[in-house]
């Protein structure tokens, strides 16, 4: 490309002899005329030395590092720089969640402290004096990715987070993880937390050794989270990061993780055909859901696939091609279900898996079941006591009604007192009507004899 470019810029007249390209020139600029030919001979030599770089050569895979495997064999079918230190970001939550699992206390009830609630995003949003279950926390560290859950697990299970970070570097080194060391449970790579490295063979061999627990596979493919605060009763709904579970039909989790140092990196997991592959990327400068899926593509379609094809798939930092299986997918899914929408691929048949798989896991157990009921029975006693309660409540009731009664007879009395009042009230307000003949002898002179009138006066 740099040779046509060079050759194209050049004008024709340069392909003549040189004495038939001085006559261009006229005689007064015949040292100008001189100096560039010498100028254009020189970038002529220049360019043709300069080795011819092909598209391939000048493309680097825009990864830092990455590793495929095909767990519970020993071959390797592609890496890429696998043991080189960088940051893994939440990638860290692995061991912290698998370090809970096998601790045996996932049903106690974690107490969530003010140190738990004082990190960044990404967070579940609890609050100082929850209590939350310690499953539900591992839950909310692997599938939402949640550092408030992280944290929450480090104290509750070792009393502080220095502790929990000894604990976690000794697990490393017994899983063999050789190139890690561990400054806290979330994952944080700056500031006071500076210095958490590890490599994507050393995350490989955790991931090898954290599915083989059950528990964790359970936790690690769902797609949200669903659990309530064992207080307040409050519910939390936390979903996935992990795009690739609603791209890829064979994905079965694992973990995503990003910061501004490490970049997008992701450890993904995908099974079919009795192939169980693990692909650890790392600071993917690129669409990292793609690229997974071309790689499980490649793993699932050859059987003994090697580094260079996987290689080719990094290769680009515009994107990578769709996979057949995806174009398939989408294109079957327009026809069955009219949607315009790129990207939904997930069959009816995942999606019930899924769906009964996180059902199956958010049942509580027999034990669990029980110790509700129980507690949400009253016992005899408080049975007849609330009986007895309701009946004197009753009686108290009766008696009301019977003096409200009594208040309204009376009432009614006191109203019939008070016609009768009223109406000789009316009587006596009434002018009386006096007798004529009353009235004359009333008012005729009354004649006193002096004898009488002396016993009077006397």
């Amino acid at each position: 490309m740099t040779d046509k470019f060079l050759i194209y810029g050049i004008p024709l007249p340069l392909t003549s002899p040189p004495h038939r390209l001085l006559k261009l020139f006229p005689g007064e600029l015949f040292p100008f005329r001189v100096f560039m030919i010498l100028f254009f001979m020189i970038i002529m030599l220049f360019s043709s030395s300069l080795p011819a770089q092909t598209r391939d050569d000048s493309l680097q895979v825009p990864i830092c590092s990455y590793i495929v495997k095909e767990t519970g064999r020993p071959t390797v079918l592609g890496e890429k720089d696998i043991e080189r230190t960088v940051s893994p970001a939440s990638l860290t939550k692995i061991l912290t969640c698998i370090m809970a699992i096998e601790s045996g206390r996932l049903e106690d009830n974690v107490l969530i402290t003010k140190e738990s609630t004082m990190v960044e995003p990404s967070k579940a949003g609890f609050n100082e004096g929850d209590r939350i279950r310690l499953v539900d926390l591992v839950k909310a560290a692997m599938i939402n990715s949640s550092n408030d859950a992280a944290f929450a697990i480090a104290i509750h299970l070792y009393g502080n987070v220095d502790s929990f970070v000894a604990a976690m570097n000794s697990k490393a080194r017994r899983i063999g993880m050789k190139n890690s060391r561990f400054t806290n449970p979330a994952g944080f790579d700056k500031g006071i937390y500076a210095g958490n490295i590890s490599t994507a063979e050393d995350l490989l061999r955790l991931t090898e050794y954290s599915v083989k627990n059950p528990v964790f596979n359970q936790i690690a493919r769902l797609e949200q989270a669903i659990f309530m605060e064992q207080t307040t009763r409050k519910v939390y709904c936390l979903k996935t990061h992990n795009k690739l579970l609603n791209k890829y039909p064979y994905a079965v989790g694992i973990k995503t993780g990003f910061t501004t140092k490490a970049g997008k990196c992701l450890i993904a997991r995908a099974i079919k055909d009795n192939k169980d592959i693990l692909l650890v990327m790392l600071n993917a400068k690129t669409d990292r859901w793609n690229v997974a899926v071309n790689i499980f593509d490649k793993a699932f379609s050859t059987n003994n696939p090697s580094s260079e094809s996987f290689a080719q798939i990094f290769r680009g930092d515009s994107g990578v091609s769709r996979s057949p299986l995806m174009e398939s997918l989408e294109k079957a899914d327009k026809r069955e279900f009219g949607m315009s929408t790129v990207g939904y691929t997930l069959s009816k048949r995942v999606i019930a898996h899924h769906a009964v798989t996180e059902l199956r896991y958010s049942r509580p157990s027999k034990r669990d079941a029980i110790a509700r009921l129980r507690e949400s029975r009253m016992s005899k006693r408080e049975s007849i006591v609330g009986l007895r309660s309701r009946n004197g409540a009753k009686h108290h009731v009766v008696a009301e009604l019977r003096g409200s009664r009594k208040s309204t007879t009376h009432q009614v009395a006191r109203l019939k007192n008070g016609r009768k009042l009223r109406n000789h009230e009316v009587v006596l307000s009434k002018p009386a009507r006096k007798n004529k003949r009353r009235v004359a002898s009333l008012s005729a002179p009354v004649m006193i004899s002096n004898a009488a009138y002396h016993e009077v006066s006397a």
